[in-house]
């Protein structure tokens, strides 16, 4: 069966089972989008900006466990994609990126709407092709989405030229992948894990250290049954919330420089840490040698080995896939038999108990000023725990992980490695198509969300009725707050002045638009929202007090047990 580059592409998605593609036309993929609107087994959701479809479709993904997929166009289309590939890859997302290219005669000449597309993103994706042949166009996205979901999760970004798109070859998509250079390994070598058992057995002050691995890869059951079963704590890193649900006595909360005092003191202090899926970066561990000065052993479970002991030396590695792993730990772990010290398991608990009456995350709310905190624990109240949550990146960001308690995977979709301002909403846009009937709701600031505002556009052709929530400071809330802590109170460029009128913004996309200004409207104004409005997209502007500041908080380059409370202040 004859086809062209542009029918194959389509058919291999069709093959795939691909539910959504989020992109935008452009000249050298019109083959390609033309072949898209003859048929009707998937949908394309129309962007207004190639960023926005890139952060949909990674949001499309960690909500849903299934392969993202856009599709833009060549030169300035795919440098607009590439904040969102580069996101994505950070936070090890599974994706597809399909751009166009000049054709393959034009490579090279500087041609309209040419970039360098393999070079450009080589260092943001898995893996990237530039296709030369239509006869390889077929495999090659066979490939690109085998590796986007094995092993360490990731995006794929594979570069069509025009030409290539109307050339015509026989069609067979192939129904299996084996590539000699590319074997990731999924079982755990069986004697480190009898090692760790062992180690676990033996820890009088234990710490499980679970991070954005165990949501990737559906390991969250798992990673529940064995906390049970030793009675260890739990502490979950940003990516990781909702892996071990928030709500459980064993939970420790977040770690990190703006984690609970308890997840931090019990990390910093433990003699036994377990890390499931997690890396041990700056912003959990803070400074490495500080966290070295107390002597543990660690064990690390990870399914890429270039992970471990690449910012902490650890005792016994594990590299594999964390439910397979996970499951020859709790088979070794019931055939042992060895428990757990109970006194000593006892005496750690209640050092925890006693780090935990710290309080940390308390705050005060008076009668005339909305204190962000206070929104965010109305939200949680308000949609029972039970809503997806999206957010941008700053101060509002570390307030929703903090007081909207995460008991599900998969229901916190932020920025972590990249730290990528303007994702709260199109990441709203990609939950809500791949969980057509939940709750989202978007925590943004006044400066995030305009980076992306134009997808109020998308979300009205579509009629997401996504519920935003704006947490709005008038300032870039967390540099304001590193400016007054460590800048002398210098807040050199982050007042931000000419806001819009968000009410009458939200409207003229047509949507509802709220303005809340006082605290004893905030959960009357949620509960409309989330009822009376339950069907529309509302934009709620919480006007909040403009000094409050993320706390605790682990100064960058200080160690874990070195926290600034905000009682300290």
């Amino acid at each position: 069966m004859q086809l062209t580059g542009a029918e194959i592409v389509i058919r291999c998605l069709q093959e795939e089972k691909v539910e959504y593609v989020f992109g935008y036309p452009g000249g050298s993929v019109l083959y390609i989008y033309d072949e898209l609107f003859k048929q009707d087994k998937f949908k394309h959701v129309l962007v207004r900006h190639e960023q926005a479809a890139v952060h949909a479709a990674d949001a499309y993904s960690r909500s849903s466990n299934k392969i993202g997929v856009c599709l833009v166009t060549s030169g300035p289309g795919v440098t607009n994609a590439v904040t969102g590939i580069a996101t994505a890859h950070m936070d090890s997302i599974p994706m597809v990126i399909i751009s166009g290219q000049v054709p393959t005669a034009y490579i090279g000449q500087d041609a309209f709407q040419e970039c360098d597309t393999v070079g450009i993103t080589r260092p943001c994706v898995k893996h990237n092709f530039l296709v030369k042949d239509v006869r390889d166009l077929a495999l090659t996205l066979k490939k690109a989405f085998y590796i986007a979901k094995t092993g360490r999760p990731g995006p794929v970004l594979v570069d069509i030229p025009k030409d290539i798109t109307n050339q015509k070859c026989e069609f067979e998509y192939p129904k299996t992948i084996a590539m000699r250079s590319y074997n990731p390994v999924v079982k755990g070598h069986s004697g480190q894990i009898k090692k760790a058992v062992q180690m676990l057995l033996e820890a009088k002050r234990p710490m499980i250290y679970a991070g954005g691995g165990v949501i990737l890869s559906d390991a969250a059951e798992k990673l529940v049954k064995l906390a049970r079963t030793l009675g260890y704590p739990v502490t979950n890193t940003l990516m990781g919330l909702g892996g071990y649900p928030a709500t459980d006595k064993q939970s420790l909360g977040m770690l990190g420089m703006h984690g609970t005092y308890e997840a931090n003191m019990a990390m910093q202090n433990c003699d036994v840490l377990i890390a499931v899926g997690a890396r041990f970066d700056d912003r959990v561990i803070g400074n490495p040698v500080h966290f070295a000065e107390v002597s543990r052993k660690i064990i690390h479970i990870d399914i890429d080995p270039s992970s471990i002991s690449k910012r902490v030396k650890v005792d016994v590695p594990i590299v594999g896939n964390l439910p397979d792993v996970l499951d020859e730990l709790q088979k070794l772990l019931e055939a042992s038999a060895g428990v757990p010290d109970p006194k000593a398991l006892a005496a750690w608990w209640k050092q925890i108990e006693d780090w935990r009456g710290k309080k940390s995350l308390r705050y005060k709310q008076g009668k005339e000023i909305i204190m962000p905190q206070y929104v965010v624990e109305k939200l949680y109240e308000v949609t029972g725990g039970d809503a997806f949550i999206t957010s941008d990146v700053g101060q509002h960001q570390m307030w929703a992980a903090q007081y909207y308690k995460f008991d599900k995977p998969r229901r916190w979709i932020n920025s972590g490695g990249l730290g990528t301002m303007g994702v709260g909403l199109p990441y709203a846009m990609g939950v809500r198509f791949a969980n057509p009937k939940a709750t989202v709701a978007c925590v943004t600031g006044e400066a995030s969300i305009q980076m992306n505002i134009q997808e109020l556009s998308t979300a009205k052709q579509f009629r997401l009725p996504i519920k935003i929530i704006n947490l709005n400071n008038r300032y870039l809330g967390m540099v304001r707050q590193w400016q007054q802590m460590f800048h002398g109170n210098r807040y050199a460029e982050s007042y931000v002045d000419a806001l819009p009128d968000f009410v009458k913004l939200a409207e003229s996309y047509g949507h509802v638009g709220m303005k809340i200004e006082r605290p004893a409207d905030v959960e009357p104004a949620l509960r409309e929202a989330f009822t009376k409005h339950k069907n529309d997209l509302v934009f709620m502007d919480f006007l909040t007090d403009q000094t409050a500041n993320v706390y605790p908080m682990v100064a960058a380059g200080k160690g874990l047990s070195e926290m600034i409370l905000a009682e300290e202040l």
